[in-house]
């Protein structure tokens, strides 16, 4: 179980604390449905008690800024409206917030081209501006808004800022761009942790099919051709990425959608642009391919994607190159 702790400040976007926040709640939501256990314990807190948000909505109940961490935690900063100066304003609760990154935080923090430990920080559009003002991001790469680079820069000089990127991650810091990058980068951080099947089930809930990656635009193979709204068509596509072993023949996939096995065909043609077989070679062959990059057997890679011989899944993997 992973703690989720939001830093919450007066004045904080509230679409990018309810984004990741969702998506986080969703992630659990596929895990128990699949028999898993949950993932994540959302956690909220704050210099106070309490803090109004953006579009003035009070965030009651927060828990005091907690003085250590009892397991493994993400801790999320969040943007403010305004600009630099506004966002990272020294007023007695951003002072108080500073003061637990840089003695609570900070310590715990692997260095910049280390591995991850058990705590990371997560940071979405502004928040980058309040761990650059903490010492946080010396040394490694960063992003957020694109109207706010230079400030990044200036606060953070020994940060390697990157334009035009969604997120960034580097290994116990993760950055994110505006408001909605924050979803992005929850669900970065959920398919690591769950795998990719679990981050697909969150972004097609959330009706985020085109999901963004750490080197956007790059789609993951398993949430190619989701970018449509037709359920029959993503029943099929659930159940395939869920078991991507099992024999996907035409007749059984045309069950799950409940269509004939020529409409299926039709459906997959105008919403997806390829054929039901094309569509699990493919995810089988990003399946193969992942298995791959982390050094499996091949007898592993056959189990894990479904492939019936070693010359099928070389052939499939010629056709779906892995980005």
């Amino acid at each position: 179980m992973i703690d989720v702790l939001f830093l919450v400040l007066p004045d904080t976007l509230l679409l990018d604390i309810a984004g990741p926040a969702e998506a986080f709640r969703l992630a659990n939501q596929a895990l128990r449905r699949r028999g898993r256990p949950e993932a994540f314990h959302l956690r909220y807190a704050g210099p106070q008690a309490q803090a109004g948000s953006s579009v003035g909505l009070l965030l009651a109940g927060l828990e005091p800024l907690p003085a250590g961490f009892e397991r493994p935690t993400w801790v999320v900063l969040l943007g403010r409206p305004g600009e630099a100066p506004e966002v990272v304003g020294r007023g007695a609760v951003w002072l108080d917030a500073r003061h637990w990154l840089t003695q609570t935080v900070a310590p715990q923090l692997a260095p910049a081209g280390e591995p991850a430990g058990a705590l990371r920080l997560l940071t979405v559009c502004s928040g980058a501006l309040l761990a650059a003002d903490a010492g946080l991001l010396a040394g490694r790469q960063a992003t957020t808004h694109h109207e706010l680079l230079a400030d990044l820069q200036r606060l953070a000089p020994t940060t390697r800022v990157q334009a035009n990127r969604v997120f960034i991650d580097d290994g116990a810091v993760l950055t994110s761009a505006g408001v909605t990058a924050g979803i992005d980068l929850a669900l970065h951080g959920i398919a690591q942790v769950c795998g990719e099947v679990i981050a697909a089930a969150v972004a097609q809930v959330m009706v985020v099919f085109a999901r963004r990656g750490v080197q956007a635009p790059q789609v993951s193979a398993l949430l190619a051709h989701r970018d449509h709204l037709h359920p029959a068509l993503h029943r099929v596509q659930d159940a395939v990425c869920a078991t991507p072993a099992e024999p996907w023949d035409s007749g059984r996939m045309a069950a799950v959608a409940h269509v004939t096995e020529r409409h299926l065909a039709r459906l997959f043609r105008l919403h997806a642009g390829l054929s039901p077989r094309g569509y699990v070679e493919q995810v089988r062959a990003a399946l193969a391919g992942q298995a791959l990059a982390q050094g499996k057997s091949e007898r592993e890679m056959l189990a894990l994607a479904g492939f019936a011989t070693v010359r099928q899944m070389r052939q499939a993997l010629d056709r779906h190159p892995s980005p």
